[in-house]
């Protein structure tokens, strides 16, 4: 069975008391992380270190970075390498949030890059994909992320693909006023599956966790992870609060 997985993702917020206040009290809340899934803090690079000792010896639970370079080392001036993630125990990193897109220009070509780099130093990328509203309303979505898979995971062979965690943002439903259903989001995930079902088999897609990223709430993440290919959600702001990212972790199947 596929993992499914809470990944928090706390973005540029917190101090690193605040940090640590959370890491504490989510681990005091009365959450089981079962052997088919897998919690993740995406936290700011200055606390990946603290988070990482806060989490040590805690099974199921563990660190990401929410960002690398697309360089192994060098005169790349405020850049965070794999190599760097790497030696501080860090083994998940996110890759082409639809931030990092929109605000960095970050190409499916760069992209391509760091699930390179992330793979080489054995980091298991979690690759973010998705569509702004204008590609939903021109009903064009499925062309748009399939090429986002294809420019940037599509190399890969079926063993490397197996490595990668895939996440799918509905850009056009976080902070536009419209809401995707679960029925949305089961669709977009199930076209994704069949699309690399169609590059590598069945048996490889089947493998490969697909997370839904469009405000998922301790109220709503039971239904949305009901669905057949929803593998468990990539968690914004719900996630900075312990009881809300308890109750997520729960309605993990």
């Amino acid at each position: 069975m596929r993992k499914q997985i809470a990944a928090a993702n706390w973005k540029m917020n917190l101090t690193i008391s605040q940090a640590e206040k959370l890491v504490n009290d989510l681990l005091a809340t009365a959450h089981e992380v079962k052997e088919n899934q897998q919690v993740l803090l995406a936290v700011p690079f200055p606390y990946l270190s603290q988070v990482e000792k806060l989490l040590a010896g805690k099974n199921g639970v563990a660190v990401a970075a929410q960002n690398c370079s697309n360089k192994l080392s060098g005169a790349y001036t405020g850049e965070v390498s794999v190599e760097m993630l790497s030696s501080l125990n860090i083994n998940y990193v996110i890759i082409g949030h639809s931030e990092r897109r929109e605000y960095f220009n970050e190409s499916n070509q760069l992209l391509a890059e760091k699930i390179n780099m992330a793979l080489q130093n054995n980091i298991t990328p979690v690759f973010c994909c998705g569509e702004a509203l204008e590609i939903r309303e021109s009903e064009k979505q499925n062309e748009f992320v399939g090429k986002q898979l294809n420019e940037s995971l599509y190399h890969l062979t079926p063993d490397q693909l197996k490595k990668v965690v895939i996440a799918y943002e509905p850009i056009w439903a976080i902070g536009t006023g419209k809401t995707a259903s679960s029925e949305q989001a089961q669709e977009m995930h199930a076209f994704i599956r069949s699309e690399l079902s169609n590059k590598y088999g069945v048996e490889t897609a089947n493998e490969i966790s697909i997370l839904y990223g469009g405000s998922v709430k301790g109220a709503n993440a039971k239904e949305i992870f009901s669905q057949p290919d929803v593998d468990g959600g990539l968690v914004g702001g719900a996630s900075l609060n312990a009881g809300e990212f308890n109750t997520i972790i729960n309605s993990l199947k």
